[in-house]
């Protein structure tokens, strides 16, 4: 593939420089249509007459193609509006000098067959110019300007035009140049340095180009405060023209299709100055290569203009890789009261590579413009080859103005290899905020500067950060990738809230990087605050982070926390989860230097589970107090020394607070040791406290109460014959309740033999066998003297019955 691209830019190279070569002495010419004059001085040409309808000029030429350092002239009267012009040919239009009109009219260049500006090809027209290879030009009242239907008796109008009309496969236009030149600064703002030579209209009107391919290489197109248009189409369709207080605004049928638009070799569109203008690219395939640079920097009191790029397939921003090249993209700013444009971005699938920015900065005292991208699939991904600056989409702010919010919505989001998706301040302005929606959310790894890949909201400075809002299906934070909330200095941190409806998977690191969601204070090296210019004080207060998921996967040093270097304190951490697994190291935490530790609250709906020394702690350093843990879980399950820690050096330790209906693995211990722990304590001063709630669960429950009186068995068995054969049980019912549960209750009446077996069999006369009752000895219990003088011993009255031991002699025999 690299082959083929490399002879196809070799081949198209040799075509086009033969095409200009064959055409170095082409004229302009006109085809004896209208009324139009040339006259010719050298390479320089004057076109008068033509035809004049109202405040509109019409001419038609059969060539026209201007030299090197020659010049096409309309000397037009000076209250004409529009100037339109048509080549109809059948050659290449090849502009490689000055196109010059009269007073302020619009000029409008119409060539079917194609258009190339060369490197040295300049404008000095009073009005708008529009370069197109539109078949024709129509207007309100229904007539057309066509270039390849040219009649010399048509009705030409008096109307403004509302649309160009493309042809099918219509040609593409092309222009040259020495590229923008560099202000060699690796920090913003970029300096304006535009080429020479360029393509240029006067203040507050509009640069267009509408046709087939666009291509642009090294081109500088300037419309200071005014609008800059690029259009492809790749088949016929109708590109209407809005007129606008800076000339016209293209507009594009639903369900068109488009051609591919690419500035390559440092291209640059500028629109801007004092109340900067607009850019609209529409195309198929959008791409900006080699530092290649839309800018639009707002000088006025007034809003500067939007930027929007709009494709039907892709975009793709992709940087600088001289050392001598910005990084290229998209860069709207602000410097005084006006605030900066917005920039909208419309396409299935963006991609940023090498570098590139999409920015849009606040220098002054107003507010910086938004960003809105709207993408099914987008790719932030790694940094300048050349230079220490990461490929980013930003807004941000060095003075009293807020930075603007950065909205992405779409289904994929890939940010790597030190990446940034950010809002951040560098003063007393607060940043801006960051609301992402989407189904797919990673953020991996780091650039070889020990830049983590990141989605952040910062504060540098004084100034404050808005919210960061991520809702998502699934969010993976890998290989020392984070997420959340930074403060440097004296700002404090805004909240962080994450709604992921599938998973959140945080796990591994990149050198000493841990992958992270956090909101967080923190105090940076001393080259670090020497090189940002910020002092050695950290008081701003970290933010709160919100977590909603089914399952929360924190594996291999990956953290979830608030945290606070400094004085400040740390924010509270809530995380609302199905299922909480913490892995090899995996952490939940809260914690400061100096400030009070910031709570931490767990609302779990089935597993709490650490293992491998993982934690949640919500600790603080010096003075401040431990935060406070609450943990709401049906069963909390910790192994291989892994703890739950609300400690504190010189302040009060948190209180632990658990409910749950099963608590495995962890136990109360004053200190941390190698087990499972969870404490509470404090160093040097009050340790706090713990609570563990043990609910859903009823010890009594299923417990039957025995009866007081204890039966004695031996009382409940019979005594059988000694002579008999055997034995036996004769159940006879209970009234109602069947032998047998499955069957229905029948009759209680027992059973009758109605037979007569008289004949069958004789049974004689019972006769009781009674034996005579035993002679039961009673014990005296005292002795007394009878009226003889004789001692009698004297027991207690002999029982009037006793029970006859049973035996089987009234048993009939047969």
């Amino acid at each position: 593939m690299k082959v083929i691209s490399a002879r196809f830019g070799f081949t198209s190279g040799i075509l086009i420089w033969a095409i200009w070569s064959s055409s170095a002495n082409a004229q302009v010419v006109t085809d004896g249509t209208l009324n139009t004059t040339v006259s010719q001085s050298g390479n320089n040409f004057t076109i008068t007459n033509g035809n004049r309808v109202g405040n509109n000029l019409f001419h038609s030429f059969s060539q026209f193609s201007i030299p090197s350092k020659g010049s096409a002239f309309f000397n037009n009267a000076a209250d004409v509006q529009n100037i339109f012009s048509r080549v109809t040919g059948g050659s290449i239009s090849h502009i490689d000098g000055l196109i010059k009109a009269n007073g302020s009219a619009n000029l409008f260049l119409l060539n079917p067959n194609g258009i190339i500006f060369g490197a040295n090809a300049q404008l000095n027209i009073g009005g708008s110019f529009i370069s197109t290879t539109a078949n024709s030009i129509k207007f309100a009242d229904g007539s057309e300007f066509s270039a390849i239907n040219p009649q010399a008796n048509a009705l030409l109008s008096i109307n403004v035009p509302i649309g160009l009309q493309l042809g099918h496969n219509p040609s593409a236009i092309q222009v040259q140049g020495t590229g923008h030149l560099d202000s060699q600064r690796d920090f913003p703002p970029v300096i304006r340095n535009p080429s020479p030579t360029r393509l240029q209209v006067q203040a507050r009107k509009t640069l267009a180009l509408v046709g087939g391919n666009l291509n642009l290489n090294g081109a500088t197109l300037t419309a200071e405060t005014g609008h800059i248009e690029l259009g492809s189409l790749g088949n016929a369709g109708l590109v209407s023209l809005v007129p606008t207080t800076q000339g016209y605004k293209l507009e594009y049928d639903n369900g068109q299709s488009f051609g591919n638009i690419q500035l390559a070799q440092k291209s640059l569109l500028d629109v801007s100055g004092v109340n900067a203008g607009s850019v609209q690219l529409q195309g198929r395939n959008i791409r900006l290569s080699d530092g290649s640079l839309v800018l639009a920097q707002n000088y006025g009191s007034l809003p500067g203009g939007d930027i929007r790029f709009q494709a039907s397939e892709a975009i793709d921003i992709i940087g600088g890789t001289s050392a001598t090249t910005i990084t290229g993209g998209i860069s709207s700013d602000t410097f005084s009261t006006g605030t900066g444009g917005n920039i909208s971005i419309i396409t299935p699938r963006l991609t940023l590579q090498q570098g590139s920015t999409i920015g849009n900065i606040a220098y002054g005292i107003a507010d910086s413009g938004n960003i809105q991208i709207e993408a099914a699939a987008i790719e932030i991904s790694g940094f300048s080859p050349v230079k220490s600056i990461v490929t980013s989409i930003v807004t941000g702010t060095y003075g009293t103005g807020s930075a603007g919010n950065i909205f992405v919505n779409g289904d994929r989001l890939v940010i790597s290899s030190g990446g940034t998706l950010a809002s951040y301040t560098y003063s007393s302005g607060s940043s801006g905020k960051v609301a992402i929606r989407n189904q797919n959310t990673t953020v991996t790894g780091k650039s070889p500067f020990e830049i983590p890949s990141n989605i952040n909201i910062t504060s540098f400075a004084t100034g404050n950060t808005k919210d960061l809002i991520l809702d998502t299906g699934k969010l993976q934070i890998l290989d020392g990738g984070t997420v959340g909330s930074l403060v440097f200095y004296a700002g404090n941190g805004g909240n962080v809230s994450i709604n992921a409806t599938e998973a959140i998977a945080i796990s591994g690191s990149s050198s000493n990087t841990h992958s992270s969601l956090a909101s967080s204070a923190i105090r940076l090296s001393p080259q670090l605050r020497q090189f940002l210019g910020l002092q050695d004080i950290l008081t701003g207060n970290a933010g709160s982070v919100s977590v909603t998921t089914p399952n929360l996967i924190l594996k291999d040093g990956g953290s979830v926390s608030v945290t606070s270097q400094g004085s400040g304190n740390a924010g509270n951490l809530n995380i609302t989860a199905d299922r909480i697994q913490l892995k090899n190291q995996g952490s939940i935490q809260a914690q400061t230097e100096s400030g009070n530790g910031g709570n931490i609250g767990l609302q779990v709906g089935n597993l709490l589970l650490m293992r491998d020394r993982s934690n949640i702690s919500a600790t603080a350093g010096g003075n401040g107090n431990g935060g406070n843990i609450n943990i709401n879980a049906p069963i909390i399950a910790g192994l291989e020394n892994s703890d739950i820690i609300a400690n504190a050096v010189k302040g009060r330790g948190g209180n632990i607070q658990i409910s749950t209906q099963g608590l495995f693995g962890l136990k109360f211990r004053p200190q941390l040791t190698p087990e499972n722990d969870i404490t509470a304590s404090s160093q040097f001063g009050v340790s706090g406290t713990v609570q563990v709630n043990t609910i859903g669960v009823d010890p009594n429950s299923g417990l039957v109460e025995l009866p007081a009186n204890v039966i004695d068995p031996s009382q409940q068995i019979a005594t059988g014959c000694g002579d008999s054969e055997g034995s036996s049980f004769v159940a006879t019912g209970r009234g109602g309740v069947p032998p047998n549960p499955n069957q229905q209750v029948t009759s209680d009446s027992t059973w009758n033999d109605v037979r007569d077996i008289s004949t069958y069999r004789k049974t004689q006369k019972v006769q009781a066998q009674i034996s005579s009752s035993p002679e039961v000895f009673v014990q005296a219990t005292s002795w007394r003297r009878n009226a003889q003088g004789k001692i009698e011993l004297v027991a207690d009255k002999s029982p009037n019955y006793v029970q006859q031991p049973l035996t089987c002699a009234a048993v009939p025999r047969s």
